[in-house]
């Protein structure tokens, strides 16, 4: 699943770490999000929408959904 964490925690200034405490989570697992090794649970997703103040669907893509 394609994602914009990187570039939504880049334009805040913030660390993988930063992010990773904001929403409850480690670094990696912030670095494997954004890496797409991992796909955050629904309740994980929620929190970076709301952390980022907008929408799952536009933090999240299923471009490659089918790949």
């Amino acid at each position: 699943m394609d994602n914009s964490i990187k570039q939504l925690r880049e334009q805040m200034g913030l660390s993988q770490a930063d992010l990773g405490s904001s929403v409850d989570v480690s670094r990696q697992t912030i670095n494997s999000i954004e890496n797409g090794k991992f796909d955050p649970s629904l309740p994980l997703a929620l929190k970076l929408g709301k952390f980022f103040n907008t929408s799952v669907e536009q933090i999240f893509s299923t471009n490659n959904f089918n790949k």
